[in-house]
């Protein structure tokens, strides 16, 4: 069985241990290295790693600037954002400095795996591609229809799902399962990120 690296760097040493248990559940051969810090990350983790979780309230160099500290040290390994601050200009940030994705620690413990499964296979910005067995719990489409397009384009203009409602004359779980599916398209885990995503691909103005 192959083995896979995971460098947790998170100063909550409560969610360090909650997000190993999920990760040592559901990834097969998942091997977890944890720290507090950038310091510590450096001093005790093994030379081979295969993907690095950051979060970027730590303490010393905080993980925006440290995203740029770990490439200097394992420079082929992508780094993936994980906080609770997904802020547009944060998600935009990160993704600048280097990081491969941006995940929200607000999605539910199916996305984050999904999406770390997906950086492994070396998917970091492709919207058409499948997940593997289990990834997901709803099915990519390989493009958006007209309506789904409406809704990401009133979703980049920071309407809430009830405002987008009330303006497409459309249920809110209709809209709700119009963003999960945008959410999807764009392989992203927040309407911060797929905002940000959908501009930088010229989906929108």
């Amino acid at each position: 069985m192959t083995t896979t690296n995971i460098l947790l760097i998170d100063d909550h040493a409560m969610f360090r241990s909650g997000l190993r248990m999920v990760l040592n559940a559901r990834m097969e051969g998942a091997e977890i290295f944890e720290a507090g810090s950038l310091v510590e990350a450096t001093q005790d983790a093994p030379e081979t790693i295969d993907v690095i979780l950051l979060d970027i309230n730590l303490p010393g160099l905080n993980g925006l600037d440290g995203i740029a500290f770990l490439k200097r040290k394992w420079p082929q390994v992508p780094v993936v954002v994980l906080s609770s601050q997904d802020g547009p200009e944060t998600v935009r940030d990160a993704l600048a400095r280097g990081a491969v994705r941006f995940i929200s620690k607000a999605d539910t413990a199916d996305r984050i795996v999904a999406l770390l499964n997906r950086v492994l296979r070396g998917e970091y910005n492709a919207p058409e591609n499948q997940p593997g067995d289990g990834d997901e719990v709803l099915p990519i489409p390989l493009h958006l229809t007209p309506r789904q397009c409406e809704v990401l384009d009133l979703l980049c203009q920071g309407m809430s799902n009830k405002l987008i409602a009330r303006r497409l004359a459309l249920s809110e779980n209709t809209v709700r399962g119009h963003v999960q599916a945008i959410l999807g398209f764009l392989e992203v885990s927040s309407r911060t990120e797929a905002a940000f995503a959908a501009r930088r691909r010229g989906l929108v103005g």
